[in-house]
């Protein structure tokens, strides 16, 4: 029996250590020739997303703070599924901060961040994970699902001007 216990309280213990010291993020930047106020109101337009969002659809909820989300998240052509979110914060032309996944096991916090430079808009796609998952898992699939979003962004504003 005691040897059972301390069985149990090992795995216990590793499982803790993988949950707490392992951390994944993606980040992709890009610079948009328009205004922060331009970008927002395209990023905020998500009835429009199926118009030019080849990575995200919004298919339930409204974005507001506190409201819960569920999108379409297509990764790649041959990889798409339902993702649910809580939106944590939303700064009006500056910051949309949504989080989700399942907690301890894998977990979101997704920024989209946009910052008024000399060339146009930096709009920045961060996402931080957490959970015991983040050691079986690889982001790059979604690092470069980010980009093309972030592509179609700027193809997107930049065809309004």
């Amino acid at each position: 029996m005691k040897k059972l216990i301390y069985v149990v309280a090992g795995i216990i213990l590793i499982l803790v250590i993988l949950m707490i010291t392992r951390r994944k993020s993606v980040h992709h930047e890009i610079i948009i020739n328009n205004s922060s106020k331009e970008v927002w109101n395209v990023l905020i337009s998500m009835d429009k997303y199926p118009e030019w969002n080849p990575v995200m659809e919004l298919l339930h909820g409204e974005v507001e703070e506190g409201n819960k989300v569920t999108y379409k998240f297509t990764q790649s052509s041959d990889s798409s599924y339902e993702i649910q979110a809580m939106v944590k914060e939303i700064v009006t032309g500056q910051l949309l901060n949504q989080s989700g996944g399942t907690p301890l096991i894998l977990t979101y916090d997704h920024k989209y961040i946009l910052e008024q430079v000399e060339e146009g808009t930096r709009v920045t796609i961060h996402e931080d994970y957490g959970g015991i998952g983040v050691n079986f898992w690889s982001p790059k699939p979604v690092e470069e699902a980010y980009a093309r979003l972030n592509e179609a962004i700027k193809t997107r504003v930049e065809s309004l001007k």
